[in-house]
């Protein structure tokens, strides 16, 4: 094995990447046209039309194929195979002395350089574009919403400008509400001075209004400040919380920086933090996930070609592959319902797909 790749290295590692980007994107353009027909039914709320929603699914172009990467990847790399096996290449190939372990390791560096740049998408302009989306999808559904890109959410109701850190949706089966956490509630005059300003360690949105909680109320006369603190207080108010939750950052869509930070304030004050761990978790095996879905389909390309049923080889490969991809995705519900580690969820099938992949390595003949 030799530290630099060889020319048949080159020429292997182009045709996959070629094969992987032909399918990732006609994976990603029938994605981004059935989810662009659903946006549709959308336009005429508020000032969102059909400009805004095609903008919104261009934002949205960075999550969609860092989401579809890992399916494109399987299904190109083995198409790639296939059409090498189809030309006779890969038994040229094969013919001269290379062997499938070397083979495997060309199609994986291919696919290493591809997922690296998914992992970096992944960071930055995944959840930079799904933040400007969601922003653009609120402010053009509702007035209310001002700005929510760089600090937080940020909203207006007459007079009093809401910001809060950031907040989450619950559902306890029964009832169904918005929840703002580390919120500043700012009441200007009509002349543009700052009248007081509230800080609500936690604000609900309830039936008639909003129940501030923790709440600290700073008063600004005209020569004089007073402060005041409450547990609970009603803000009667009618700010939509519809577009003020379609603003909040969803786990999915954070970075890997971001989905730490969230956990270490949940575990701080003893709240769930579950949900953030299996996507911050599901981040670090991204990219160990790709190659276990490669490395367990691609043993179904080689084989005795004389044999004929490369066809058959390569759907069965695929399904395998995907197959562990939903094992996977079982396995981390169940960490989730039976709260045990996620990063065991994520690594045990990896690890049992990898092992049955050598096996099949070893047994298939060439």
């Amino acid at each position: 094995m030799m530290p630099f790749p060889k020319i048949h290295d080159l020429y292997l590692g182009k045709v996959v990447i070629g094969t992987v980007l032909l399918t990732w994107g006609v994976l990603l353009g029938l994605d981004f046209m059935l989810s662009l027909v659903g946006e549709f039914g959308d336009v005429g709320e508020g000032d969102y039309g059909a400009v805004e929603a095609f903008a919104y699914m261009l934002y949205t172009v960075p999550r969609r194929a860092y989401t579809l990467f890992p399916t494109a990847a399987v299904i190109g790399s083995l198409m790639a195979l296939g059409q090498l096996a189809a030309t006779s290449e890969l038994t040229a190939l094969r013919a001269i002395g290379l062997s499938r372990r070397r083979l495997t390791v060309a199609v994986a560096a291919a696919l290493a350089i591809l997922t690296l740049l998914m992992v970096v998408n992944g960071e930055t302009l995944g959840p930079w574009g799904q933040r400007r989306a969601d922003a653009l999808k609120a402010s053009s559904r509702s007035d209310d919403l001002i700005v929510a890109q760089y600090s937080g959410v940020w909203a207006r109701e007459g007079d009093i400008i809401l910001n809060a850190e950031g907040g989450e949706e619950h559902d306890d089966g029964t009832d169904k509400w918005l929840e703002l956490r580390d919120v500043r509630l700012y009441e200007f005059a009509d002349d543009g001075r700052l009248e007081s300003l509230a800080l609500a360690k936690v604000a609900e949105h309830r039936p008639g209004g909003w129940l501030l909680r923790d709440v600290t109320r700073t008063t600004f006369g005209d020569d004089s400040v007073s402060r005041t603190k409450v547990a609970e207080e009603r803000w009667e108010s009618q700010l939509d919380a519809t577009a003020l939750s379609a603003d909040i950052d969803r786990p999915r869509y954070l970075s890997s920086s971001e989905l730490h930070d969230a956990i270490q304030y949940r575990q701080r004050n003893a709240l769930d933090a579950g949900e953030y761990e299996e996507h911050y978790w599901g981040r670090w095996f991204y990219p160990l996930n790709v190659l276990a879905l490669c490395l367990a389909a691609i043993p179904f390309a080689f084989g005795s070609l004389r044999s004929g049923g490369l066809g058959k080889r390569l759907f069965i490969g695929i399904i395998f592959a995907l197959g562990f991809w939903l094992v996977q995705t079982q396995f981390v519900k169940m960490a989730s319902a039976f709260k045990f580690d996620f990063r065991l969820a994520y690594a045990l099938p990896t690890v049992i797909m990898v092992a049955v992949s050598m096996f099949l390595f070893k047994k298939r003949s060439g």
